[in-house]
């Protein structure tokens, strides 16, 4: 444990695999008490297991972040255990099935925007209070290389990502003089237990994938989690409003 955020209390949304356990864990190992907040109860206990395991401190709660009373319930029990609230990482989101724009159902396109963009304003809409009280704070949101390009097949997925970008940099200028700092990070293609599902139906998927990689690989859950906390510690403390893409250079194309 480097302990650079000793001490902190951090809270990650959708910590019960993938990008949201990696950087739960990542939390833990560099210091900080976890709060992992999940729809999934035994991977988001799972998750708690790996950062004790590893010497950390942890709390799970069962939150489906679309719901304004259970985010709520969410933060208060973060601050009624661990006294306040010093990072965020809204990580929770889905990604639906491929459907072009005028073939997207209604009740699919609102079940990916309540998700993905309703679930990080509630999150933040509880969040910013406490750190408000406090002075300081810092959020990070998760979107996607699809919130900064079109994504064919995929018309909410894309609009979600989209709107998280817009909603930080609002954020991050509301509460710039409050102390409290608000970026978005951009991950590409990243192998999570998501992609492996996508790639298990499809296995000619992957080397599509790795043909598009100027850097030739798939990204892995750890990278994201580095920069998370990185955006989190006081060697970014002069960092708001930033969109930070990791995608192995596929955008520079």
């Amino acid at each position: 444990m480097s302990e650079i955020l000793n001490g902190k209390v951090a809270l990650v949304t959708g910590g019960s695999s993938g990008i949201g356990r990696a950087t739960a864990v990542a939390f833990g190992r560099e210091g900080a008490k976890v709060v992992v907040a999940s729809r999934r109860i035994p991977e988001g206990e799972e998750t708690v297991d790996m950062i004790r395991a590893a010497g950390g401190d942890a709390l799970f709660v069962r939150t489906d972040v679309t719901h304004a009373s259970e985010v709520e319930a969410m933060v208060g029990q973060t601050v009624e255990t661990y006294g306040r609230l010093d990072f965020a990482f809204n990580n929770a989101g889905t990604t639906p099935p491929m459907a072009f724009t005028a073939d997207c159902p209604e009740e699919l396109w609102d079940h990916i925007i309540n998700t993905n963009l309703k679930g990080i304003w509630l999150s933040m809409k509880h969040e910013l209070p406490q750190m408000l009280k406090q002075g300081a704070g810092v959020i990070v949101n998760n979107s996607s290389v699809a919130g900064l390009v079109g994504f064919p097949g995929r018309a909410a997925y894309a609009a979600s990502k989209h709107a998280i970008i817009g909603l930080t940099k609002t954020a991050a200028l509301e509460y710039a003089r409050a102390g409290i700092r608000v970026n978005v990070v951009c991950p590409g293609w990243i192998r999570t237990p998501m992609l492996d599902s996508g790639l298990r139906q499809n296995p000619q998927f992957e080397a599509q994938i790795l043909k598009m990689q100027p850097n030739g690989r798939i990204g892995t859950p750890e990278e994201v989690a580095g920069a998370v906390i990185w955006l989190c510690s006081d060697t970014a403390s002069f960092v708001t409003g930033h969109t930070l893409v990791m995608d192995g250079g596929l955008l520079a194309q």
